[in-house]
């Protein structure tokens, strides 16, 4: 099995700083607004470089996106930010209408998804996010699971015509992809190759699959680990392709298993490939304070609850 090095830890939200940095820098369309949260987003040299293309909307994230999909009418290319709950719940009507139903042009940039939030708690955390965005029609969804992915999927969506959601997080994670790597929207990243179990994973849950593949090895089971950073257009080419192989899917991620990524894929089994399935979620619940690693490990987010899921997988496997 190809290892994957961790060059350093690093939190996904500066990923997309660096990138709307060089955006900045190379595309003037490119303009940013954000909800009061600018050092969360990690734009503070966008800012400099660019104050002209800055919007500061203060607490007021409706009023964000508004104004965003006015900007669009003008041929600008707005990046909104600030955290997944603000990003998405708060502002659900305006993004329906203004954006989605209107195909606007607006990039939707949320920090701080899911439980890795941590200490803020239940209320500032949120779990839904991937499937409230994922059901828009015509909505991209992308979950980048380090910082140099966070970085090449900014670069990639100011070219992709259409609105999207990108969805990133607070905590510092492995930053294990390539720097230089090319970010193509709705194609999934083979990591690693298999013949036994495919694990399906997405944002923070890859680099605990690439763990979990890891123990198995030693333990004589080959898992086959596939970095789903687009949810949707999902690549089910890809996905069946694999599971077709070894005839089984755990599916990994940092959300409800209620309308993420899981079910997405399950969908797609439904319909083409019937095959058992375990699902790496959190299972119909809000969260609640504690540190990322806390939560991730109450809650079955780690590399030891997607090595559970493999065993009860692989019992079910025909």
């Amino acid at each position: 099995m190809k290892k994957y090095i961790d060059q350093g830890k690093k939190d996904t939200r500066s990923g997309f700083g660096a990138g709307m940095t060089e955006l900045g820098r190379k595309n003037p369309k490119v303009v940013s607004l954000c909800a009061d949260l600018v050092g969360s987003l990690k734009i503070e040299q966008f800012i400099e470089e660019n104050p002209e293309r800055f919007f500061q909307v203060g607490i007021a994230e409706a009023n964000m996106m508004g104004i965003a999909a006015g900007l669009t009418i003008g041929g600008y290319i707005p990046f909104t930010g600030t955290f997944a709950n603000f990003s998405t719940g708060r502002v659900y009507d305006q993004i329906r209408q203004s954006i989605a139903y209107s195909g606007k042009n607006v990039k939707i940039c949320a920090s701080h998804a899911g439980l890795t939030l941590g200490e803020d708690g239940a209320t500032h955390q949120i779990l839904e996010d991937i499937g409230l965005m994922k059901m828009l029609p015509g909505m991209t969804v992308i979950n980048t699971c380090d910082f140099n992915q966070t970085k090449a999927a900014t670069l990639a969506i100011a070219d992709h015509e259409g609105p999207v959601y990108l969805r990133f997080g607070r905590p510092k994670v492995p930053n294990f992809t390539d720097p230089d790597q090319n970010f193509e929207i709705g194609k999934a990243v083979l990591l690693t190759e298999g013949s036994d179990v495919t694990i399906v994973a997405t944002g923070h849950l890859v680099w605990e699959a690439l763990e979990a593949a890891e123990a198995l090895e030693n333990e004589g089971i080959s898992a086959e680990v596939i970095n789903i950073h687009t949810i949707k257009p999902l690549d089910e080419e890809a996905l069946l392709s694999s599971i077709r192989k070894t005839g089984c899917v755990v599916t990994a991620e940092e959300h409800n298993y209620l309308g993420g990524l899981g079910e997405s894929v399950a969908r797609t089994l439904t319909t083409h490939f019937p095959a058992p399935q375990e699902f790496v979620a959190t299972q119909d619940t809000f969260g609640e304070s504690g540190t990322a690693d806390q939560l991730m490990e109450k809650y079955g987010l780690d590399n030891k609850a997607i090595k559970k899921a493999v065993y009860q997988v692989l019992k079910r496997k025909a």
